[in-house]
């Protein structure tokens, strides 16, 4: 398997219409911009983007407020694979200043036009998931609690 499928990244910029009535990112824009990025990385995977749904957002964790003019790049990788589902880990990081920002675990499963799942026949390689030891951990640790 080529690991290069494994990751992606992505880039934003926040804008005004990006922001909360506090003047900061607003978290809806910021889900919607995570699942995006955990839907380009799937899709890298599977090779079919229209195949791949989000079921479910493992929680979405602010660790510093995001400003107008914010530059933003989604550092993206896969760090569970099921028979059927996908699970994304994604890392946000400020340009600027390139502090870790917002991290999040998304779901995401290989759907057939019917919307019905599908094994998609990927697994990750061992020396993918030994450098990835603690996002796949906790991965898994996600996948045991549904």
């Amino acid at each position: 398997m080529d690991v290069s499928l494994l990751e992606s990244i992505t880039a934003h910029l926040v804008k005004p219409e990006d922001l909360n009535h506090h003047g900061t990112l607003f978290a809806g824009q910021m889900a919607k911009w995570l699942v995006e990025a955990g839907v380009i990385t799937a899709a890298r995977l599977i090779g079919r983007p229209e195949d791949v749904v989000c079921v479910k957002i493992n929680g979405l964790t602010f660790k510093k407020p995001i400003n107008n003019g914010d530059l933003l790049e989604i550092r993206s990788k896969i760090v569970n694979l099921g028979l059927t589902s996908i699970t994304v880990f994604s890392e946000v990081i400020r340009r600027q200043d390139k502090l870790s920002v917002v991290s999040n675990y998304a779901t995401f499963v290989a759907v057939d036009r019917n919307n019905k799942p599908y094994k998609h026949g990927f697994a990750l390689p061992e020396e993918y998931i030994a450098l990835n030891t603690e996002l796949c951990n906790e991965a898994l640790k996600i996948r045991e609690m549904r």
